[in-house]
């Protein structure tokens, strides 16, 4: 019983969650793979039935996984820093995490620094081109940040909806598997890994077996990949008491590539495990895929124009994170309320209910838009999102502050243009709209101005040669120039 002791305070030292009366695994040689049992915080809500009625399970590894969830635990998935930003196709997966945490579950966002290196195969016909060391650390530092940001916006946004929450960070932890698998030898990773691993297996696993259909096969480097991504869920399974793995269809192979590492490698270590020790069935390992998005016309969920978009706002504003939404189909509002929110069942059926009234109002979408901007960039995020929108869709700029504006469009370089006041003010409407690059030449603005297709703050230019005063300015700061419909042009001016 002494011993208990000794470990248990080891373990207390060391753990990084804070977890009530939940002792199960301690750190150092063979009594990592020991389990004394004790009792857990119980968790009254079941995550995965909720997940099934969103619409967010695709496959589990074993139906299991409901009685564990009934109990406080601990979930991770993984993204690789191939991008100094994540993209709507990786929402999906931190919805998931943010679903087990709101309900009391421990939760870790893993960052794959190291086989970020390598390059997942899963899902490509071609081999990733490899990135330099110092640009996957950026992104590795970009994108930890990024994931804080969205877990304590996720937060205050699930605050807001009902569920209770203490600490935004709580039952949160970011890691790197640069940490671990860096310090990990050739030798290491063939004794650790490979030789509980089988090559037959390993070229089963689709990512392999589609890619051997090419001319251009698959390489070592990326068939390995499977094995890091199983080590990692080792290495939290063994560390952080973590028993579940998710992530997309396309990583069913890596996941239960990782469950199988773990029970072989805890069946071996429970050989040489002392007599006096009890070890419980409560260390099975778990998996769990979200589908493959797809719009309601088969397109890949996530692009717009054949560009990702991004949940970083420097990259996609929270303007146009929110148009994407704004234009999903009528089809598929329903689907995407119950995947990317955590309204309720009731809240979604009488949205649903009242959109279907009078769909060209497209009060679906708006509310679509409005719970995932905020979601993903908070309540500051979607009130600029909201501006850009009344700016850039309304009638009038009646009402609307200057500064306000700009900061809107901050991130947005493509419509938002800095220029001098005397390059503006007392400069004839066509020079200006060439600065702004609303068009390519003042020939091209005088033909647009006589066919009334050129207009400055939302109102119709009718004189070739008019010339934009002070007053034209809103807050002396900021007009709008815009050509067409929707092709709008900020420009900020400064001294």
């Amino acid at each position: 019983m002494k011993f208990k002791i000794i470990f248990r305070n080891i373990y207390n030292k060391f753990n990084k969650f804070s977890c009530e009366k939940d002792i199960k695994l301690y750190p150092g040689s063979y009594y990592n793979n020991i389990s004394i049992r004790c009792f857990t915080k119980k968790i009254e809500d079941n995550v995965i039935e909720e997940l099934k009625k969103r619409g967010l399970v695709n496959a589990l590894t074993s139906s299991d996984i409901i009685n564990q969830v009934k109990n406080q635990t601990t979930i991770y998935c993984g993204v690789d820093p191939t991008a100094p930003s994540l993209h709507l196709g990786n929402l999906l997966t931190l919805i998931g995490l943010l679903h087990f945490n709101v309900r009391g579950h421990r939760t870790i966002a893993l960052i794959g620094g190291a086989t970020g290196s390598i390059g997942d195969p899963s899902g490509r016909n071609t081999e990733r081109q490899p990135l330099s060391f110092s640009t996957i650390e950026n992104n590795v530092t970009a994108i930890d940040n990024q994931i804080r940001k969205i877990f304590i916006n996720g937060k205050k946004y699930a605050s807001r909806r009902g569920f209770k929450i203490e600490d935004e960070l709580d039952n949160v932890m970011i890691l790197n598997n640069m940490e671990w698998l860096q310090k990990m030898s050739a030798l290491e990773l063939l004794n650790d890994i490979g030789r509980y691993a089988r090559v037959g297996t390993m070229m089963a696993k689709d990512s392999v077996k589609l890619r051997m259909e090419n001319t251009g096969g698959i390489s070592f480097t990326e068939f390995s990949y499977q094995l890091l991504q199983a080590y990692d869920f080792w290495h939290l399974y063994h560390y952080h008491q973590c028993r579940i793995q998710l992530g997309g269809s396309d990583q069913w192979g890596n996941i239960t590539a990782g469950i199988d590492l773990i029970h072989k490698k805890r069946d071996d270590s429970t050989k040489t495990t002392p007599d006096n020790l009890e070890i419980t069935d409560h260390t099975n390992a778990f998996g769990i895929t979200i589908p493959l998005l797809l719009t309601s016309t088969g397109e890949k969920f996530g692009k717009s124009a054949g560009n990702a978009i991004w949940l970083d706002d420097r990259m996609t504003s929270p303007y146009e994170f929110y148009q994407y939404f704004m234009k999903v189909a009528d089809a598929d509002v329903e689907k995407y309320l119950r995947m990317f929110t955590i309204l309720s069942m009731e809240e979604i059926d009488q949205i649903v209910k009242t959109h279907m009234k009078s769909p060209e109002e497209r009060h679906g979408q708006e509310k679509l838009a409005s719970e995932i901007t905020e979601f993903v960039h908070g309540v500051a995020g979607l009130q600029k999102a909201q501006l850009a929108t009344k700016v850039l869709f309304g009638d009038s700029l009646e009402n609307i502050r200057g500064h306000d504006l700009i900061e809107a469009f901050s991130h947005d370089s493509q419509r938002l243009t800095s220029i001098h006041r005397n390059e503006i003010v007392n400069r004839t409407i066509d020079r200006v709209a060439v600065a702004a690059g609303a068009c390519k030449s003042r020939n091209e603005a005088n033909k647009l101005i006589k066919v009334g297709g050129l207009y400055l703050n939302n109102q119709r230019v009718i004189e070739p040669q008019y010339k934009v005063i002070e007053d034209d300015l809103l807050d002396g700061v900021v007009c709008v120039i815009r050509t067409g419909k929707s092709n709008y042009h900020l420009i900020q001016v400064i001294e």
